[in-house]
Formats: structure tokens, sequence, C-alpha cells
């Protein structure tokens, strides 16, 4: 499941709302929302992540954090490190390989690693 898609089924849930009746509000799939919940589809598109924002009709705050999310939450992420460190491709290399063998929280403590190391704000 992707940040995004688990922020989108818990505002489902939180207003009793089923997969099949925000499918039918958005004009798409049941089948199409559960593979973008649960991550094996990419991201919506902007005029869909709109019409989701829309539909759960969010103050503006709310409506930020899930085009965040939107934007972490990409299942098949591409890395190009060519022309970067050697120590970055091996690492993108052990990532990619070890990743599904990770606990939660080995995953929480990378990725707050990353971030305290990347300057970036906490995702």
């Amino acid at each position: 499941m992707t940040p995004l898609g688990a922020r989108l089924r818990a505002m489902r849930e939180e207003r009793g709302i089923s997969l099949k009746q925000m499918a039918e509000a958005l004009n798409v799939s049941s089948a199409y929302l559960s593979a973008l919940e649960h991550g094996r589809r990419g991201l919506p598109t902007g005029f869909l992540l709109h019409r989701i924002i829309t539909f759960f009709n969010v103050i503006w705050d709310e409506a930020e954090e899930l085009q965040r999310l939107s934007e972490i939450s990409d299942p098949k992420i591409t890395i190009d490190t060519g022309g970067m460190a050697p120590e970055a491709t091996e690492l993108t290399n052990r990532l990619a390989a070890d990743i599904g063998r990770l606990s939660v929280d080995d995953l929480a403590f990378l990725r707050t690693e990353l971030v305290r190391r990347s300057g970036k704000v906490k995702s």
C-alpha cells in the first residue's frame, strides 16, 4: 500500500464510504480504485487527484497533504544513479533487492535517517 493509498482508505473508512461508492462518484472502476489504494497502479493523474479532493470536500491543509502524499506514492519508482558515487548505485541496488525483507520498523528507521541526512522535510 502506498502512503496515498493508506490515507484514501482511512478517509473512506472514517466517513463510512465503500470502495464501490467512491469509485462510482469518481467515475472509475472499483478495481482501479482498489489497485490505487494497494499500490498496484501508478500515481493518479492531477485531474483524478483533484476529483478525489473534491469528493472528500477537504480543507486546504488536507488537500495539500493528499497532494504531498501523491508525490511520494509512486509504487514503481526508477532511480538513475548515473554520475553519482558508486555507493549510491550499491545502495540503490541493495534496497531494490532487500526492501521486501525489511520490517516496518526498519523501513521507518531508514526513512527517518534519510530525511535527517538529506535535510528534507519528513514525509
